[in-house]
């Protein structure tokens, strides 16, 4: 069975999206953008009806799916509108930007009795996939650091390009918020769930955006390892983003899609072919520089995940639950940077936080 889609927001990542459902083995059948002229470009490249008009485009009977790729503070009201008009929904991350917002859309999407996804899709490269089947295993032994490194370049340009970007009221944050979730989630889904964060932010090379380009936070998980998250767009010219799993039986270094370190006590004959077919799998530049330099195809594999779950009637591997952890703990962070105190997870109280000054300093 042929899954029909439509895509809300045509920008960047439209053409991105429009890819991997292709590649999934569905059809784009509708886009809409509120700039009519960016909707009739992602139909005139890939295909489907452009829609001027929200209500119009999600009254159409053919659209079975919906993926979101609008501003990150811009989900709440299509995902709202296409779960209520009975379509499944694929939210590009951030799920949203706030936790009450996040949780609003889980609702209403369960309510409403359709899939919901949120977009990480470094978790479905399989060199994520072998580590996870490591530490599952308990090749690691026990667990004791875990760090997330985004080292990455944006131009002032680039925030200059969108009225959005590097605004709290639609990018949510900066660094950590639009280009290190990612590696966040990638790192709670290896690690564990984070409980506690301390942390710095600061804006240091760009003009005209309020949120941060730098951040450090130190982090302790559930299972008692700690870790680092580091993230900046201001280190030029931007390097591969880096997971480090280590524990007291092995150590493992994911730089992009790459496992550069694979180390264990008790090896295996599987060890040397893992570290031989696990290199040289990058994709473009990986974003670290140009944020149009990465490939579509962990895009593709969620897709087709997704797919399967709405054909089986199972749960997606990345639901709103997952897609909401990260969202978390980056809301923590910015917490922890304002009041500098050190904050427990999950956070209480709280649910419309969207820090404006995040303890940013020149």
């Amino acid at each position: 069975m042929i899954r029909k889609f439509g895509i809300i927001g045509c920008g960047m990542i439209a053409k991105f999206h429009a890819k991997a459902i292709k590649d999934a083995k569905g059809e784009l059948v509708a886009c809409y953008d509120q700039v009519p002229q960016a909707a009739e470009r992602i139909s005139h490249e890939f295909g489907g009806k452009a829609y001027g008009s929200l209500d119009a485009f999600l009254a159409d009977p053919n659209v079975e799916i919906v993926t979101i790729g609008t501003p990150s503070g811009a989900h709440h009201d299509p995902a709202i509108s296409a779960a209520k008009a009975g379509k499944h929904v694929i939210i590009e991350k951030p799920l949203e930007i706030t936790l009450e917002r996040c949780d609003n859309i889980i609702s209403v999407c369960e309510k409403a009795g359709v899939t919901l996804s949120a977009i990480f899709p470094s978790r479905f490269h399989d060199s994520s996939i072998k580590i996870k089947q490591a530490i599952e295993a308990n090749r690691f032994g026990k667990l004791t650091i875990g760090d997330a490194i985004v080292k990455w370049y944006r131009t002032q340009e680039y925030y200059d390009s969108g009225a959005w970007r590097g605004t709290w009221e639609l990018d949510g944050g900066g660094a950590l918020m639009n280009q290190a979730i990612h590696s966040v989630d990638l790192l709670t889904w290896l690690m564990g769930q984070v409980v506690e964060i301390r942390a710095q932010t600061a804006l240091l090379a760009h003009e005209r955006i309020t949120v941060e380009d730098a951040a450090v936070a130190t982090v302790r998980f559930a299972n008692s390892a700690i870790g680092i998250i580091e993230a900046t767009t201001a280190a030029y010219p931007g390097y591969l983003k880096r997971v480090e799993i280590h524990g007291t039986a092995g150590s493992a270094i994911l730089e992009e899609e790459d496992i550069i370190k694979w180390d264990f006590i008790a090896s295996t004959p599987e060890d040397a072919v893992i570290r031989e077919t696990m290199a040289n799998k990058l994709s473009g530049g990986g974003g670290a520089a140009d944020p149009s330099a990465i490939g579509h195809h962990g895009h593709a594999r969620q897709f087709a995940d997704v797919l399967d779950a709405i054909n089986t009637g199972r749960k997606p591997l990345i639901d709103g639950y997952e897609g909401r952890r990260s969202v978390e703990i980056i809301l923590g962070i910015y917490k922890a940077a304002e009041t500098g105190a050190t904050v427990q997870l999950p956070l209480k109280n709280d649910p419309e936080l969207i820090v404006r000054k995040s303890g940013l300093k020149r």
